[in-house]
């Protein structure tokens, strides 16, 4: 028997029960128009088993009210299908409610364009559980407001992937909240651009973790300003490995205090380049621990400057191996 679901005007199916609504079958239901889908009632939305809501149209998908998408239950958002689900307006979307959001699968959230994703309120953006959030692709992050980025809980920022992060725009970058910055995992901040390395404020440097510091690549620590140098906390200075200490240049030497300074393990400070050293003020240099001074190489203490040399302290001064003391200028040297 042929279906009257194509003879039903949109009156006579909008005044159909919800016992009638759930007594037709997936055929049926294939076979409704978009004028039928949107005279649905919310009631009916509620009746309509998951099956037959799997067999509807995209185009009836998109026929839907925000009232009918709110209508919605969790089992019913879930059973949606891939193409149903980026047939959805950006309108529809803002008005899924959060457990629906929370409810959608890995495959549907995958499935999300753009622009829906931009739709998403900040809401139900939090709601996003991290396995659906990583499967986002990285245009999905990219379209994303930085009121949002900042919104996402420290274990879904934790839970981006290190393409992700890659995908990150500066300026969301720079909208990361200390809390986020210090959640992230050191495979993150070591896949971080070095240009949004260089867009971090002081405070979301204070909050890098040792282990993150630890993790940056020579060419993210080169990226950093002398301001945000001069940010990094003493246990994060100590962190540093002898490569990266390496590679700190000039300018981020001298900008580091005293605190900073003293700080430095003594396998990092002698990978210091000699004119790293020699650029040092004779303030800083005597901020170096007795330790410290033992263990510069006999290049550093032949290129420390006249200056640098008076201003040693007696108990420094004692500090010098006998090998130090050797290679030592004298004051009429060249500097």
């Amino acid at each position: 028997m042929a279906s009257l679901i194509p003879s039903l005007s949109t009156a006579q199916i909008a005044a159909l029960s919800t016992t009638s609504i759930k007594s037709l079958t997936t055929a049926d239901w294939a076979l409704l128009s978009t004028a039928q889908a949107a005279a649905l009632t919310t009631a009916q939305i509620v009746a309509l088993e998951t099956v037959d809501l799997s067999v509807l149209s995209t185009a009836n998908v998109a026929a839907l009210s925000t009232a009918q998408i709110v209508a919605l239950g969790t089992h019913q958002v879930a059973a949606l299908g891939t193409n149903q689900v980026a047939a959805l307006t950006t309108t529809q979307v803002a008005a899924v409610e959060t457990a629906d959001i929370k409810a959608l699968t890995t495959a549907q959230a995958a499935a999300l364009t753009s622009a829906q994703v931009a739709a998403l309120t900040t809401a139900q953006l939090v709601a996003v559980e991290t396995a659906d959030l990583r499967a986002l692709s990285t245009a999905n992050i990219a379209s994303l407001a930085t009121g949002d980025i900042a919104a996402l809980t420290t274990q879904q920022a934790a839970a981006l992937t290190t393409q992700q992060v890659v995908a990150l725009t500066t300026a969301q970058t720079a909208a990361l909240t200390a809390g986020q910055v210090a959640a992230l995992t050191t495979a993150q901040v070591a896949s971080m651009e070095t240009a949004d390395i260089a867009a971090l404020s002081t405070a979301q440097v204070v909050a890098l973790t040792t282990g993150q510091v630890a993790a940056l690549k020579t060419a993210q620590l080169a990226a950093l300003s002398t301001t945000q140098v001069a940010a990094l906390q003493t246990a994060d200075v100590r962190a540093l490995t002898t490569t990266q200490a390496a590679a700190l240049s000039s300018a981020q030497l001298t900008a580091l205090s005293t605190a900073q300074l003293a700080a430095i393990e003594t396998a990092d400070l002698r990978a210091i380049s000699t004119a790293n050293i020699a650029a040092l003020a004779t303030g800083d240099l005597t901020a170096f621990t007795t330790a410290q001074i033992a263990a510069l190489t006999t290049g550093q203490v032949v290129a420390l400057t006249t200056a640098q040399a008076a201003a040693l302290t007696a108990i420094q001064v004692a500090a010098l191996t006998t090998a130090q003391v050797v290679s030592m200028q004298t004051p009429t040297s060249p500097r």
